[in-house]
Parts: structure tokens; sequence; C-alpha cells
């Protein structure tokens, strides 16, 4: 990174939980920070956060709020995103988007820095963040993808509450107090607020993540196939996700099944794959009980692989479990490290 060059940066949706993840992780990794804009909804705005010892007056997102910004980093809801980032584009900011906004439009590269960070010569202005539970995993193929050949994958995912924002998190948190003290569980949040019917979380699975499509998946599981093979420029790639909430605050879990091109790969071979490459931590001792847990994810930008085995039905069959911190490497951590690649490739001013 220049160390030199310093940017005027704004975070939009500061008061959220991604945006305060955003500000942490800026703050840890010093970002190279020459001003610092923090902007909200009307209704946030006015809130006081501390960055960097330094007080910070949040204020209301508009149009002008862009004038003289450099970067700027958005978890403010697609609708915002698909308003504002334009308008920001427009005054010369470079935008990474943390919704679903702009994710599968043609020209806006979808970028996991670990898996296609090249692409990011190819932005016009925005820049797209993928879904927490998509980064994880392809974090995860990548270096099988680039030794062995990727046919195949099927994914079933166990996703924290937080990946459905701070109010089904306090939902889950009163569902569960209800439940302990032998009261009724009252829902109005998940699966999907805007759904008709709601489902408790506390001591629950629920089988749905988003809307679902004609196809019978639903939209969080077509974000994984979509984005998975944009990002690995594999529209050719077979790819299935079944995605499930699990009643757990922070840390999505992934179960991967994956085939390979080549047959004749050993675990071992693989587990070397994952421990040499960026951004993995390879927890894989069967012996001594060592797996990835999301108790030890948490706060980590890593993300943790383990129980990595070969099918017992095909040669070129594997399975692993994938684990990582949905408000970090999912989100605040990714859209950082896609600044960094940004100044590092000096993709910032373009």
């Amino acid at each position: 990174m220049n160390e030199q060059q310093h940017f005027d940066v704004a975070v939009v949706g500061a008061t959220g939980a991604v945006g305060q993840q955003m500000l942490k992780t800026l703050e840890q990794r010093d970002f190279p920070i020459k001003s610092l804009k923090l902007l909200s909804s009307k209704r946030s705005a006015g809130k006081q956060i501390t960055f960097k010892g330094q007080s910070y007056t949040v204020e209301e997102a508009t149009p002008e709020s862009f004038q003289g910004v450099q970067l700027a980093l958005f978890s403010a809801g697609g609708s915002v995103s698909k308003a504002l980032v334009p308008e920001a584009i427009k005054r010369g900011a470079v935008c990474v988007d943390n919704t679903s906004a702009f994710r599968m439009d043609a020209d806006v590269p979808l970028i996991v820095p670990e898996v296609n960070e090249s692409d990011l010569h190819n932005h016009q202005g925005v820049i797209a963040n993928p879904n927490c539970s998509t980064i994880q995993m392809v974090v995860a193929l990548e270096p099988i993808r680039q030794k062995l050949g990727l046919k195949k994958v099927i994914v079933s995912t166990y996703q924290a509450v937080s990946g459905a924002g701070l109010e089904a998190v306090e939902e889950m948190e009163k569902q569960t107090r209800a439940i302990l003290d032998g009261k009724e569980a009252t829902a109005e949040v998940l699966p999907v607020a805007k759904e008709k019917r709601h489902y408790q979380i506390a001591f629950n699975a629920i089988p749905q993540i988003d809307v679902f499509q004609d196809n019978g998946y639903t939209f969080e599981e077509m974000k994984m196939i979509n984005e998975t093979k944009k990002i690995m420029h594999m529209p050719e790639l077979e790819v299935a996700a079944t995605c499930v909430r699990l009643p757990i605050e922070t840390g999505h879990s992934e179960s991967v099944y994956f085939e390979t091109e080549q047959s004749d790969a050993s675990v071992k071979e693989i587990q070397a794959l994952l421990s040499e490459a960026p951004g993995i931590t390879l927890q894989d001792n069967p012996a001594e009980q060592l797996y990835p847990l999301v108790t030890n994810a948490v706060g980590k930008n890593d993300v943790f692989v383990g129980r990595v085995r070969r099918d017992l039905d095909r040669d070129n069959g594997y399975h692993a479990w994938v684990v990582s911190d949905n408000l970090l490497k999912g989100a605040a951590w990714n859209s950082v490290q896609i600044a960094e690649s940004l100044i590092k490739l000096n993709l910032l001013n373009k």
C-alpha cells in the first residue's frame, strides 16, 4: 500500500452492524485516511461515533455528501446504494458496495481479493462486495480450483442471525429469554421481515434465508450460485445451495461438497493447498478433535477450513467444513481489503 498518499473516505451506513465493523477494521488496519465522513439515514443522523480517538457526527447521506470523497464504503441497504452510488461516482468517488444492488451487473466487478483481485482493473466507479456466505466458500475453493480444477459444488450453510440485522439478533435474544422463563416466544422478523409468516429462531433451524424464487430456491441460495460462477469466471460450474438460519449471533458455517477435474489428489495434498493459501487458516486434525468453530472464528479476518475428506463414492469428490465471521470477512473486512487492493493497484483515482 502506498503509505504516502492518504484519501478522503466516506462510510455510508456508519451506525449499522457492518458499518461499525468497517470503522473498526479501518482503524485496525491504519487505513490511510485524510478525511472521514460518516453517513447514515436521516433517522440516525446526529449520532456521535469515535474513530481513532476523535468524535465524528453522523450526517444524513445525500448526493452532495460525496463532494470531495475519493472512496465510499456502502453498507446501508440496496435501495440506498442504488440511489446514491451513481451520485457518488458523478462526484469522483470510487464506491465499494456491500449490498446486492450491483453484484450481478455485467460491468461491475464482484471481488474477493484472494480470488479475483485483478478484476478490479475493470471497475467503472463501483465494486461489489459479494454475499457473506459466497465469500468464505470461494476463498476456500480457489486454491483447489487453481491446482485441481473444479466441476461441481454443493453447499449447505448454517448461518448466523446477525446476517439478518440487529433486529433479528434482538429478537433471538428475547425469544431465548422468554423460552427459558417458560413464556411464549413471539416472532416478527425471521425468516424475512416482509414475509407473511414468521418463525421462532431460538432453539430452531429455519431453512429459509431471503425470499423464495420461482425455481424453489431462496434469493440467498441463488446469490451463492450466481456469484460463485461470476467471481470464478466459470459460468459452466455446477453449483447448488441450501441456506439455513441457526440461533447463532455471529459466524457462518458451511458444509461444502466439491468435485475436482483431477481425481488423483490426496486429502493431504488438498490440506497443503489450503494451508498455503492467503486468507485461510487450516484447522484439521480429527485425532485431536481439531476443526473450525464459530466461537473461534468470530473477530478474526481469516476463513477457517477443516474436516477435509474424500467422498466415499467418487474419487474426485471431497467434503470440507468452512467457517468465517460473516460481519468481517463476509462484509467489513472484505470491503476494506478491496479498498487496500485499489490503492495497491493504483486504481483508486481511476
